[in-house]
This record gives C-alpha cells, structure tokens and sequence, in this order.
C-alpha cells in the first residue's frame, strides 16, 4: 500500500529560514571576494557548520570533502564553492541500507507503528499529524492513547485524531499494555491499516520506560507476531545538541527504526539532523515544519538541503 506523500517545498524553505539566515549568510560573507581558497576559508567554514550545530564530525567531513574537490577545481566562483558544499551536505545521508520507502505492507496488516520521545518533543502532535497523512493515503487508521501516565496526553490525542478523522481508544489512568492490546485488538476487528500507539515520555526513569515499552511490545506481538514494525522517535529540533543525548539513550532501552524531527520552523539549529542521522544512523523518516495538520512532511535529504540555501 503507497502512503501519501506529504511534501510542499515552499512550505519546507519556510520553515528554515532562521537556519538559512545563520548557515547561507555567514558562508556567502565568507566566500565573497575570495580569489583563492586559503587555510582562513575553511576554517571559517568549519566555524560556521558547527554553529548551526551539525557538530564537529559532520562539519569535518562536509570540509575534508570539498577541500579535496575545490584543490581540483578551476571554478572557484562563490556559485561553484556552494554547490559542491551542498553536495557534501546531501551525500552526509547517503546510504543506500538507510533509505528506506514508507509503504506498508499489506501482508502484516495491521501495520503497528510505535511513537517514542520525550513529553514537549511534539509527540502527540507528531501523532495527529501522521494519522491525518495516513488518513489522506486512504489507509484505516487506528490510534492508541498508551501514554496513560500524563494526564492530558489522552486529551490532546483525543483533540488530534478527531482532526484527523481516525478512530482513537483511550483509557485514562490504566494501565499502558492494556490500552496498546485493546488498540490492535480493534484494528484487527475492524480491518483498520495501521494502529500508531503514543508512549509515556518518562527518559528520566529508563528502567520505568524500559520496562513499560517491552511490555507493550510483548502483549501486541502475541497478536500480531513481529509487531511493532516501526518504532519512531520523536526529537524537538529546537533543543541542539540534547537531541543528540535524547536518541542516545531511547536507542539503549529500545530498538528505533526511525527519526522524527519537529519544529524546524522554530529554529535555527536545523543542522543538527544532520548530527543526528550521521552519529545514529537511523533513517529520519520524517520533519515537523509548522504547528497545522499537514505540516509533517516527508523527509527528502537534496529538498532539506536546497530549501536551506534558497532564498
């Protein structure tokens, strides 16, 4: 089953302006007049890589890359300089194991899709957002309400996956395995395509959470044998380097299949999904560019790199 393809560029350009300002302005400054690509160029550079937090790492591989290709290039105009470090951005997601597509396979129906982060990353939101892309693809959806811990996260689901148009099982204040069982339970019974299930955000207890996310993996794979097919965490774009930490440690209580950043409309530390995916490397699936119901977008590494740089 193909999933609708979520993607508006001018929306995406948008929503990094406050990267773009800080990345393109500081690497244009940088560039212009420069007859010759000296030492202070790319240190420079590096200077402002790090600064939109893509880290240290990726910063030295983006310069090691085009240092390498500029000391071959008679082209040495600030058009030419720009494209190859947009290439360079671009092939920091290059890997063929980790582009994956997002159709869902009609033989393990229902599709389980478990959501993972801490509470303010935009979780519930993220939730909202995908049913309602799902909705859109034509797919049955069925949402699970299993962070029971805090209580207005069922009512705020409860608000999104009406938005939505999808059906939601809830259960305030019971217990986190019951409401993901009852969920599948219904999906099945009611031929729905895909059950996306919410999870308490408590990263401060890892053994809690730990223990809370293999219980609600046990009870839905006994109906459903190798479920959940996804697993994805939710990370705040806005938060930097912490985002890095965050995946971190969901990645030792639990297997992530794959990346959601939000509110990168907001910030201007959008380079850090660059970090994220180079240190994790774990597909980002998909990006939060505004706060309405179609602003979760798939993510498309040359699109991300070229709304950056186009004003």
């Amino acid at each position: 089953m193909s999933l609708f393809k979520n993607f508006n560029f001018d929306k995406l350009k948008n929503s990094l302006v406050k990267t773009r300002t800080k990345l393109v302005n500081s690497l244009n400054e940088t560039i212009s007049g420069k007859a010759l690509i000296e030492e202070d160029f790319f240190e420079k550079l590096l200077d402002i890589l790090i600064s939109s937090d893509m880290g240290m790492d990726v910063a030295d591989k983006i310069i090691t890359k085009t240092r390498i290709k500029l000391k071959n290039e008679k082209d040495r105009t600030n058009a030419n300089i720009i494209r190859i470090v947009k290439s360079e951005m671009v092939a920091i997601f290059n890997n063929d194991k980790l582009i994956e597509d997002k159709n869902i396979n009609s033989s393990l129906t229902p599709y389980v899709i478990l959501v993972i982060g801490v509470n303010g990353a935009g979780k519930t939101t993220t939730i909202g957002k995908l049913a309602n892309n799902m909705h859109k693809s034509g797919l049955e959806v069925v949402v699970g309400a299993a962070d029971t811990f805090r209580a207005a996260a069922s009512e705020q689901l409860n608000i999104w996956a009406n938005r939505a148009k999808v059906r939601i099982i809830q259960k305030p204040g019971g217990d986190p395995s019951s409401v993901a069982f009852e969920a599948v339970s219904a999906a099945i019974k009611d031929h729905a395509d895909v059950v996306i299930i919410d999870t308490a955000g408590r990263l401060h207890n890892k053994t809690n959470l730990m223990i809370e996310l293999s219980k609600i993996k046990r009870v839905i794979s006994k109906i459903i044998p190798n479920a959940p097919q996804e697993t994805l965490l939710v990370l705040d774009g806005n938060i930097g380097q912490n985002a890095i930490v965050q995946a971190d440690e969901f990645s030792k209580v639990t297997e992530v299949t794959g990346l959601v950043i939000t509110k990168l409309d907001g910030t201007a530390k959008g380079g850090v999904i660059f970090q994220i995916f180079d240190k994790q490397k774990i597909p980002v699936k998909y990006i939060g560019v505004g706060e309405d119901i179609d602003d979760l977008q798939d993510f498309d590494p040359e699109a991300f790199v070229s709304a950056i740089f186009e004003n």
